[in-house]
């Protein structure tokens, strides 16, 4: 998953058990500085957080939580502000045709440095329904068993 030069800061637990992730695309991230440092003391919570496109074609990331850091003398920035995501205009179109029409959700998957800059992992996202959720505990139970036993042989 993480290649060469990534250093994963974060996982989206959460977004692979709520939805059907159909697709990722990499995302740079418009960052302060002293947010930058907060992430590298990985104080950063995305349970909540969701991309949207919004009329002006700007992809943002909402509801991720990066703590203020700790050692500034200047303000902080808000821990909750909207954050611009860095995609190409095709990919921002690509990306805002299939949320509009077919009801998919952009979520964050994963927060990354990758080469000295913060990227997030986004998945093009379509959500669960209960039972969706109660099948794949059971399909995951049933694979922790098997190795189990395999690993017992």
């Amino acid at each position: 998953m993480a290649g060469e030069g990534e250093k994963t800061i974060a996982v989206n637990r959460k977004a692979r058990h709520d939805y059907f992730i159909e697709e990722t695309i990499e995302a740079g991230l418009a960052l302060l500085g002293a947010e930058v440092k907060s992430i590298r003391e990985g104080r950063v919570n995305m349970k909540d957080g969701y991309a949207r496109i919004d009329r002006r074609g700007e992809a943002a990331l909402v509801g991720v939580h990066i703590s203020p850091w700790t050692h500034t003398t200047q303000e902080p920035p808000d821990p909750d502000r909207v954050r611009k995501l860095l995609l190409h205009r095709r990919e921002i179109d690509r990306l805002g045709g299939k949320v509009r029409e077919r009801g998919y959700t952009l979520v964050p998957i994963r927060l990354y440095f990758k080469g000295g800059r913060v990227k997030v992992e986004i998945g093009l996202a379509r959500g669960k329904e209960g039972h969706d959720k109660r099948a794949a505990l059971k399909e995951q139970q049933a694979k922790r068993e098997i190795q189990r036993v395999l690993k017992s042989y």
